[in-house]
């Protein structure tokens, strides 16, 4: 079978248009795959024309950049937006793309490829407490999407909580569209970067404009705070706010009234499609995964390559370079003339330590847990409380796939995306693999390294019409499965 592409490219963020465009100017035959209606990934999300937004990239640092990669783009490849990808395979020297194209009336399609490259992103990672369940209550992300995307503030009164510097953006964000935004509440420290002064000058500047823009809305930064408790009857009314010691345990508390909270601690990469292909992963030594790569962007799996966050979460800029690496070393391994280019590698090397030391800056730290009770809902989905996770753990889980088994933690829709960390460090561990392993990832130790068949949603019939092919490798270590109805959850 004739392959329908050179390069198969899924996720429309900085990292995926880059390598796309990158290896088409090289050449090659690229289709470009994205589940959302518009390039850009959770970074450049935008309002449809339809918004006749003024000022579209008043939210956006770099966007006119974007769309000119994109509008070159257009016209050199094949970009298919809207078409939502949920298995990937390997044949030889063949890569097979199964994906769901439309809206409501979604129809199965099918792209073929000698070369793959993931840049599929990452997703916020929210600690459970309780109340975190209520209407009100949020992610970071889910903030800044509602309003990059539909012009939507999340609500009046805003608290901003949780760890890293995402949080600060989208406070500035929410502030200047017209919300009270009650404060910041970093459960770090409020200097999270003086130990890497050198790394961090050259985001000094950005941190100072959003530091300037919270003043002048007179939004208060506190260090060594966070959102414990979440009250409310049908909707949110109040939160409780702690302050902490180093550990994240709660020393004093105060309530403050609010009608949303935006909370969140990081993001953790989107690896379903790497892991279903069977490419080694690596943990940072807080339990984080990500795929492994060489200097190209090459994963361990022939013919498929990674770039963005998928490797490791550092940023848009970082996402960029990684894609036009791997772009070109796609184009190189397929026999074109590429010539090295030292200092974009240099480049990604200095933006990848500073993204380490962001890691470092800002851990999650293990007090968290004590902000649980056991009727906190750890799995939202299935609506499972600690204590059934921790009746699992007595019953012999050591993991969070066999707390899933015993509990149902994680079979719900979001299949463990939202609560995989705190399912995976409640059984006893890491998230997926510690430095006591190497830095490499324990198979099942997390949701995030489940080898799923079907990465999304995805009827029977379209299943049932697939024709036989042989089935894509399982993680490593793990016998082969084929793509198959799911049984459970």
């Amino acid at each position: 079978m004739t392959p329908d592409y050179d390069l198969a490219v899924i996720g429309g963020g900085p990292a995926g248009v880059a390598g796309a465009l990158t290896g088409a100017l090289a050449g090659l035959g690229v289709v470009l795959l994205d589940a959302a209606p518009r390039l850009g990934g959770q970074y450049f999300r935008r309002p449809a024309p339809g918004f006749r937004a003024a000022r579209p990239g008043a939210l956006h640092r770099g966007l006119d950049r974007f769309t000119r990669q994109c509008d070159d783009l257009a016209g050199r490849a094949d970009v298919l937006t809207g078409h939502r990808v949920w298995a990937v395979g390997r044949d030889g020297g063949t890569v097979t793309v199964r994906c769901l194209a439309g809206d409501r009336e979604e129809r199965p399609r099918t792209v073929t490829a000698r070369r793959l490259l993931i840049a599929t992103g990452a997703h916020d990672r929210p600690l459970p407490f309780p109340g975190w369940d209520l209407p009100g209550v949020l992610t970071p992300g889910a903030a800044q999407a509602l309003l990059k995307g539909d012009l939507v503030v999340a609500g009046r009164r805003v608290v901003v909580a949780g760890t890293g510097p995402f949080l600060l953006p989208v406070a500035a964000g929410l502030a200047a569209a017209g919300a009270r935004v009650l404060g910041v509440h970093e459960a770090g420290g409020r200097g999270g970067l003086t130990r890497h002064p050198f790394l961090a000058a050259g985001k000094l500047a950005e941190a100072f404009g959003y530091g300037a823009r919270l003043a002048r809305h007179r939004v208060p930064y506190r260090g060594r705070q966070a959102v414990i408790e979440a009250h409310g009857g049908d909707a949110l009314t109040h939160v409780t706010i702690a302050d902490l010691d180093r550990d994240w345990r709660p020393v004093a508390t105060r309530t403050v009234a609010c009608d949303t909270l935006a909370c969140g601690y990081g993001f953790v990469a989107q690896l379903d499609l790497p892991v279903q292909l069977g490419c080694a992963l690596r943990a940072d030594p807080y339990g984080d995964l990500a795929v492994t790569v060489d200097a190209g962007m090459r994963t361990s799996v022939p013919g498929v390559y990674a770039a963005g966050e998928t490797t490791g979460v550092g940023g848009a800029v970082l996402a960029e370079a990684e894609g036009r690496i791997a772009g070109r070393a796609v184009a190189a391994d397929l026999g074109r003339r590429v010539p090295p280019d030292p200092v974009l590698s240099r480049r990604r090397d200095r933006l990848a330590a500073f993204a380490r030391a962001l890691g470092e800056a800002y851990p999650v730290r293990p007090g968290w847990r004590g902000w649980l009770r056991d009727d906190t809902l750890i799995c939202r989905c299935e609506e499972v409380p600690l204590s059934a996770v921790r009746e699992a753990v007595e019953l012999g889980a050591t993991d969070a796939r066999s707390v899933k088994s015993l509990s149902r933690a994680g079979m719900g829709w979001c299949q463990g995306r939202m609560c995989g960390y705190a399912v995976s460090r409640l059984a006893g561990g890491a998230a997926a693999g510690d430095s006591r392993d190497g830095g490499q990832a324990r198979p099942g130790a997390g949701p995030a390294a489940f080898h799923r068949p079907i990465a999304q949603p995805v009827r029977l019939g379209d299943l049932a019409g697939m024709a036989a092919e042989p089935p894509p490798p399982g993680p490593p270590g793990a016998p082969a499965e084929a793509p198959r109805p799911p049984t459970e959850g």
